[in-house]
């Protein structure tokens, strides 16, 4: 979540701007988004790369993504699909979307990517519906928190076996390690961590990258 981080500044400078592999339209992205006054909500060059990675060792060729802003973890991602992947993004804004499609175009990378502008569990039944269950890689998860046990239920359906899925903000700030933190948004992440943790359906591990990535691969 780009500027939301537990490391100090100087580490967070150095991960993004010294270590962080992007591309210049990556790069341009990120600096116009950064300008937005919901600029907070993008995730760091490091984290596109992370999921770009992980993409690539899965061999993912259907992807999904719940919350997709202005698109940069999209285009991370499409980027190394094959040409035949697709990755089906959700999001509400047309506003926000409108920017992530024009550096989709641009990328070449436009018709690996399937946006449905709706709520995200709309677009999730549905795919259930169609019988699509099973049939996915990878899915990323970076929407509203206190939907997200909502999300990670509808994905671990619509994962393959082996499948994985990355929730952002599991951290949040350290919120979640604060007894005292107890509103709406980091009680669903403290609920659902602690219920991944004891999830016999998957193999989980909470990655402190920027604001914190829970790793579950569906067994």
């Amino acid at each position: 979540m780009g500027f939301r981080s537990i490391v100090t500044d100087a580490i967070e400078t150095y991960l993004t701007e010294t270590l962080a592999k992007e591309t210049p339209l990556q790069r341009r992205l990120r600096e116009e988004t950064r300008k937005l006054p919901l600029g907070v909500m993008q995730i760091g060059p490091d984290q596109g790369a992370f999921l770009a990675l992980l993409v690539r060792l899965l061999g993912a060729r259907r992807t999904l993504e719940i919350g997709t802003f202005t698109g940069y973890s999209a285009l991370a991602v499409a980027s190394v699909l094959p040409a035949d992947g697709k990755l089906i993004a959700c999001d509400v804004s047309e506003e926000w979307t409108r920017i992530a499609q024009r550096y989709w175009r641009e990328a070449g990378v436009a018709d690996r990517i399937e946006l449905h502008l709706r709520p995200a569990m709309e677009t999730l039944d549905a795919l259930v519906r169609e019988g699509q269950a099973g049939r996915f890689d990878f899915a990323f998860i970076d929407a509203d928190k206190p939907s997200y046990d909502a999300y990670y239920e509808r994905t671990l359906v619509l994962l393959r076996q082996g499948g994985l899925v990355a929730i952002d903000n599991v951290l949040w700030s350290g919120a979640v390690a604060d007894p005292k933190s107890n509103d709406a948004e980091t009680a669903a992440l403290k609920t659902l961590n602690l219920k991944i943790r004891d999830d016999a359906r998957v193999d989980a591990v909470l990655v402190s990258m920027g604001d914190g990535v829970m790793l579950a691969r569906k067994r």
